[in-house]
């Protein structure tokens, strides 16, 4: 049944494939790139940054030796920035160890930084023409409903069960290929939630569709909902320049942000605590709007003030008064676009004036 299946598939994928600037090569390093860039983030969004990290670092060597903060710079907007970093970890890794060659078989390459099971599967089947899985989430969600497989497949053994059926349906020819088309049904076709089951090549030989539950499967695991945590950030200006830190926390390390003091405060409140947590007498208090941001397992509901101190103040402890140039030359999130928003405005003088 896996060649029949096999045949269906790539006859499908050659018709309905999307044109994608990583396809159709064997080049294990944008191979790397582009699935590192794919992970958790829009196919639409990753192809303008794909090329420009590219015309930047065309080959391992080159993102070896760049330094750290360009890389994440390149990266800014991007979102999960440890993937940057790891990406450039195992850079170094491969320039220093393998000669700026990637490894070609699935246990060397999950050795090296930022590649793990699904990436190794990635990059031996596509570049290196190996029949291994590559399994993501829209493989786990086909192979489910295909193979009816209705056990929780965050349980250890029923994974690798899992995994072993996938492996089982890599044809010897094409195999990159037919790992790519799986991606592509379960994007565009087997779909979370109500799949499009008539316009799938794999009808025939499905087992859920057989059994009526496609909808009910992949069996995931329960997620805990994200924790919604309140901010207040402080735009604290002093003459041409706004205060800014660079975050030393897990989350958003390494990148530049606005102070951000827990809770959602008052213009009332506002005052006390910026004296107290931030060592500054602010003045000109003003309400600049919210700002909401979601990540996997926080949502940060942010209250933007900007306030102004006397010009020539010094920054607090851990902080730099920075000016717009310096600001555009730092890495900083999209967690704070909005503040960014405001603080230019008010550079550019484009906000109203206080009431």
């Amino acid at each position: 049944m896996s060649d029949q299946i096999a045949a269906l598939l790539l006859a499908w994928y050659d018709r309905h494939a999307r044109t994608l600037p990583w396809r159709g090569i064997n080049d294990p390093y944008r191979t790397w790139v582009s699935e590192t860039m794919l992970q958790q983030t829009r196919v639409e969004t990753v192809i303008s940054y794909y090329e420009r990290f590219l015309n930047r670092f065309p080959t391992v060597t080159a993102l070896a030796e760049a330094p750290e903060e360009e890389v994440v710079k390149l990266w800014e907007g991007l979102g999960y920035y440890s993937r940057a970093r790891n990406l450039h970890k195992g850079a170094k890794q491969v320039a220093e160890t393998y000669g700026g060659l990637l490894p070609t078989d699935v246990d060397s390459l999950r050795k090296i930084s930022g590649i793990g099971p699904y990436t190794a599967g990635a990059i031996a089947s596509i570049a290196y023409r190996q029949p291994v899985p590559a399994v993501d989430g829209n493989v786990i969600r086909v192979v489910s409903r295909l193979a009816g497989i209705r056990e929780n497949v965050g349980i250890p053994s029923v994974r690798r069960a899992l995994e072993a059926a996938a492996g089982l349906l890599i044809p010897a020819e094409r195999p990159g290929d037919f790992n790519q088309a799986l991606m592509d049904l379960g994007s565009a076709v087997c779909t979370p939630g109500t799949p499009a089951c008539e316009r799938c090549p794999l009808q025939a030989k499905c087992d859920a569709y057989a059994a009526g539950d496609a909808e009910d499967l992949p069996v995931l695991p329960r997620k805990n909902p994200p924790k919604v945590i309140e901010y207040t950030l402080c735009l604290v200006f002093s003459g041409d320049r706004v205060l800014m830190r660079q975050r030393s926390e897990s989350l958003l390390h390494g990148l530049w942000v606005f102070p951000m003091l827990e809770g959602k405060l008052s213009l009332r409140q506002a005052p006390a605590q910026i004296r107290k947590q931030l060592r500054l007498v602010p003045e000109e208090i003003v309400p600049a709007g919210e700002a909401r941001h979601v990540f996997t397992h926080q949502i940060w509901e942010m209250t933007l003030l900007t306030m102004q101190v006397q010009e020539g103040e010094k920054a607090p402890a851990g902080y730099r008064f920075v000016t717009g140039d310096e600001m555009a030359s730092l890495t900083v999130p999209t967690a704070v676009k909005a503040a960014v928003k405001v603080v230019r405005d008010r550079w550019q003088k484009k906000l109203p004036e206080q009431v």
